[in-house]
Parts: structure tokens; sequence; C-alpha cells
């Protein structure tokens, strides 16, 4: 019997977006996989500035309806982390403590996502050899707006 392949996903804001679970179930159709969902618990706004652990709470509601969502969708979805705020250090403890395959990192639109503004995904190739597949996850609104205006365009 072969191995289960191994994939660790990052995504901040958008870990319980339904578009990250339809990519992800895209990306790996027809192989076997166990997913490990990390959330970086970064505080938003100016609430960093007081208390940079003040983003655990929205992480881990956010994880928690990741991963139910992950799951009725048929993904395997081996364990749900809330992790550093900085998301290159909650990746690297991650990456430090199991193996995995390959990495994919989730990552709001260009121009909107902090993680592709400083650089995240380049930096993260520098600690490890593991394939690093980026997704851009759409808020649902938005998403759920361009697919009406993909159908009237088609119609």
């Amino acid at each position: 019997m072969s191995r289960k392949h191994s994939t660790l996903v990052v995504a901040g804001r958008g870990a319980d977006y339904p578009s990250l679970t339809e990519a992800l179930r895209v990306h790996r159709t027809g192989v076997p996989t166990g997913f490990t969902l990390l959330v970086p618990a970064t505080p938003h706004g100016f609430a960093w500035a007081t208390d940079m652990h003040s983003g655990w709470s929205d992480a881990l509601a956010r994880a928690e309806r990741a991963a139910k969502r992950m799951r009725e969708a048929g993904l395997e979805l081996e364990e749900a982390i809330v992790g550093d705020p900085d998301p290159f250090a909650a990746v690297g403890d991650v990456l430090h403590s199991r193996g995995f395959d390959e990495l994919v990192v989730a990552t709001l639109p260009r121009g909107i996502s902090s993680w592709l503004k400083v650089g995240l995904i380049a930096r993260l190739g520098r600690i490890t050899d593991l394939p690093i597949h980026r997704i851009t996850v759409e808020q649902p609104q938005r998403a759920e707006v361009a697919a009406r205006q993909l159908a009237a365009a088609v119609s």
C-alpha cells in the first residue's frame, strides 16, 4: 500500500473561506492526502501594539470553522493548529516538528495580502526544500459576485 501524501496548509484570514476548501479539493484530486491546517494567531489592526497574542481567539475560531468545512467537503484533515502570530515562525515551528511532502500557502489576492507584501513565500522557500504552492482565496462575497458575473456573461 502506498503512503498517503502529507500537505501542510498555512492560511490566515482566508482559512475558513469556501474557496480554500474547494482549491484544496481540486489540488489533490485523485491523490490520497492528509492535510494539516496551520492558522497563525496574527492580530489585526493596532491590537499587536499592545498584545501580540491578541489574535489567538480569532485564529482559533477560524481554525475550527475551517476544520469543519474541510471535513464536510471530504478532505482528510489530520490536525488544525493555531500557531505563532508570525506566519514565518509558525510554519518553521511546524516544519521542525513534523514531516510533510508539500507546503500550501493560502493568501488573499495580490494587493490585499500582507503575506505577499512581506515576501512570505520566498522566505519560506529559503528554509525548506518542500515544493510550495500558493493558493489565492477570495472572500465569500467576492467569489459569489464573480460567479454571478461569469454566469451572466455566459448566458
